[in-house]
This record gives C-alpha cells, structure tokens and sequence, in this order.
C-alpha cells in the first residue's frame, strides 16, 4: 500500500500517515526496486491502534513507548492502565477548573446586565472586565 492508499484505509490524510512515519510511530518497508515506501496490514493496524489511543486521551509520546513494549515482547497492559488512571486524573481536575470558569462567566455576566457601556476614558479599557476584577478579589 502507498501513502494515500493507507490513509484512506484508516479514515486519516496522507499528511497524518507522513507525520507518524517521521516520528517512527509507523515504520513502512522501502521497495528495493523503487525505493517507495510500502506499507502493509502492521502499519494498516498500528495506524488503527493510534488512532483509537489518541480518542482515549493518549498523546503520540505515550503510544510510541506502548509500542515500544510490545515490540519489545513486553505487555503494555500495565503501562496503558497507568497512564490512563493519570489521564482520568487530569481530566477530572480539567473539568473543576473549566466548571470554576464557567461560575466566574456566569456571576461576570449576571453583574454586568444591568450596566451601562461606557467608552474608554484613557484610563479604562473596558469597566466591565476592571469593576468584576476589582469586585471578585472581595
């Protein structure tokens, strides 16, 4: 299979099969006769394996050290349940933060409903943003 070819496969773009190929994530055979890159069913599966991976929440780095594992004859198992009790740990504090932020909005945009636009005076960019700073530091 060429370039394309593997990507339409695996529902990616020729650039996303290129890129894994430049950080050793893919590892196509060269043809001797032509010396393009071939890819066959490993690369077609390895592919699928980053892809599903990624929609976990693993980053490129961490497949690339699973697949080092189990090219190393080692069961990844291990790492995999490691790295995603981290990821879910991130994500959790991910989600407090972004809910926190969404309080802030909320209370910022109750407190400024009822307040007049005014126009800069050369020491005020926007009184909404400075009044709620000066008001959420109480």
């Amino acid at each position: 299979m060429k370039v394309s070819q593997l990507a339409k496969r695996a529902g990616v773009t020729p650039d996303t099969v290129r890129h894994y190929v430049k950080i050793d994530l893919l590892k196509p055979q060269r043809n001797p006769e032509n010396g393009y890159r071939e890819f066959g069913p490993k690369d077609l599966s390895r592919l699928k394996f980053i892809r599903g991976a990624q929609r976990l929440g693993f980053h490129l780095d961490e497949i690339r050290s699973i697949f080092a594992s189990a090219d190393g004859g080692h069961s990844a198992c291990p790492e995999v349940r490691g790295i995603i009790a981290r990821r879910i740990d991130e994500t959790r504090k991910t989600i407090a933060e972004l809910q926190n932020l969404q309080q802030r909005m909320e209370r910022a945009a109750a407190g400024w409903a009822d307040l007049p636009d005014r126009a800069p005076d050369g020491h005020s960019v926007c009184h909404l943003i400075e009044r709620w700073e000066h008001d959420d530091e109480r």
